[in-house]
């Protein structure tokens, strides 16, 4: 199996203090090894996730988020990010939610959920949730899940949505724009031979959210 390299995480450190694009013109080549590594690995990533769900990548090249910041509009911003990020995509309507990689020295992980989903989606959601929650808090409850993914994430309004109460007995879920868990691991487990099967046995550890939130989200479909 492809592995991530040191070497690769040696380039992102070195590149979190030469963040400038004469450093970067000079250690091209690193970068480029770099970059294959982590497409490399995306490629197995995506095989071993295809075992488990319905995943619409098929490049893991393409899978990776450019390296380039845009500071068209940002003064003082660095040239460069100092991590590769990588997501997968569920197939068709009916499988909702996406898959996040994040590879950076000392805080590589996981996110999986639904990062800032559209007004039509985000309704649906919300109406869910004002009308029954205990599906959701029983997954968010549930002492294996959190065991592997924490607390609930993602940017929520301060009071509540327009067209709630704002002491509606769910409101805590309902003020959620965005619904993501995230899952850590270290510098070692990027490093280990067996990291790609870890990846896919924790993402699919998410199932039980993505299934209900799938539910909420096509049973308009039917």
């Amino acid at each position: 199996m492809t592995s991530i390299q040191n070497s690769t995480y040696q380039f992102l450190t070195q590149l979190k203090t030469n963040n400038n694009r004469d450093w970067f013109t000079e250690n091209k080549s690193s970068y480029q090894k770099a970059h294959s590594n982590f497409a490399e690995f995306m490629d197995e990533l995506i095989i071993e996730m295809k075992k488990i769900d319905i995943i619409e990548n098929e490049s893991g090249k393409k899978s990776l988020f450019r390296i380039y910041n845009d500071v068209r509009f940002s003064k003082g911003k660095p040239p460069y990010k100092t991590h590769i990020g990588g997501s997968l995509s569920r197939a068709t309507r009916w499988h909702r939610g996406g898959y996040y990689i994040h590879f950076e020295p000392g805080n590589t992980f996981i996110g999986c959920g639904f990062w800032q989903p559209n007004s039509d989606d985000l309704k649906l959601i919300r109406n869910e949730f004002a009308h029954d929650s205990k599906a959701m808090r029983a997954i968010l409850n549930d002492l294996e899940f959190k065991k592997v993914f924490g607390e609930l994430k993602g940017d929520a309004v301060k009071t509540a949505p327009r067209g709630f109460e704002k002491d509606h007995p769910n409101i805590d879920l309902i003020r959620y724009k965005s619904f993501y868990f995230e899952h850590h691991f270290s510098d070692s487990d990027v490093f280990d031979e067996n990291f790609v099967f870890e990846v896919t046995k924790t993402f699919l550890s998410v199932r039980p959210f993505f299934d209900y939130m799938s539910e909420v989200l096509t049973r308009h479909f039917e």
